[in-house]
């Protein structure tokens, strides 16, 4: 069974960045699409982009500002967050492709 670790959240001034990592525990995270999600309190889990092998997708809310990435020789996806916004404030999830396996989530916070 592989698992997902994220990491890379924190608190963050509008028009800030972050970048979230999301690793996995073993190599047929190389296999499968990764997907991030986040939850805003009070709010439905909602996709925020996905990373095939090539291609990319994004959600409106969020196109131009961030960028998924992956490097499969580290089995890690990244999660580039720049121009930050008060309502990017959630938990944010990976999760990988048809496995099902989601991480554990990790808090990011735009506030000033």
């Amino acid at each position: 069974q592989v698992q997902l670790v994220e990491s890379g959240g924190g608190s963050v001034q509008p028009g800030g960045s972050l970048r979230l990592s999301c690793v996995a525990s073993r190599s047929i995270f190389s296999l499968f699409a990764v997907e991030w999600y986040r939850q805003a309190p009070g709010k439905q889990r909602e996709l925020v982009g996905s990373i095939g092998r090539e291609s990319t997708n994004y959600a409106d809310s969020v196109k131009g500002r961030f960028t998924i990435s992956r490097d499969n020789s580290k089995n890690t996806a990244y999660l580039q967050m720049n121009s930050l916004k008060p309502e990017d404030t959630a938990v944010y999830y990976c999760h990988l492709g048809a496995t099902g396996v989601w991480g554990q989530g990790t808090q990011v916070t735009v506030s000033s």
